[in-house]
């Protein structure tokens, strides 16, 4: 569901690179799940974005039923930021690290890092190599 747009992803994504695990990340929150995820999720998502996807809700309740909308792209959509969350921001950075990106690798085969989150579990790996694209981070290890 969430709309979002890119250059807000990339000002936000390089903030979170220049001031990683601190007050001025937006990728970070040092208080529980929920209200990292909540603060993650109001840094990157806006108004016009929730006014986009309403009206295109809206529009597409005229051809598509309602429980359709809401099996097939509001529910996937919401997981979706709770799968990118949580494998590629979560637990990468939640705890403490001994490393300057304050970031891990996530401890799974490959297999699962691939359906995890598409390889973005290799985030220490993002951390030491920004400029590789995130589904050729694996070949760093």
């Amino acid at each position: 569901m969430p709309v979002f747009f890119i250059n807000r992803l990339y000002t936000k994504h390089h903030q979170h690179h220049s001031h990683v695990h601190t007050e001025a990340d937006p990728d970070f929150a040092p208080h529980g799940f929920w209200k990292w995820y909540f603060r993650f999720m109001m840094n990157y998502v806006t108004i016009i974005q929730l006014v986009i996807m309403a009206i295109a809700y809206n529009v597409l309740n005229i051809w598509v039923e309602e429980k359709n909308l809401l099996l097939f792209w509001v529910l996937p959509s919401l997981m979706s930021t709770f799968q990118l969350f949580y494998f590629g921001t979560y637990l990468p950075h939640k705890g403490e690290h001994d490393n300057e990106y304050h970031a891990s690798t996530l401890q799974k085969n490959h297999f699962v890092a691939f359906i995890t989150c598409y390889f973005f579990g290799y985030h220490l790996e993002h951390h030491q190599k920004p400029g590789m694209p995130w589904w050729q981070l694996y070949k760093t290890k």
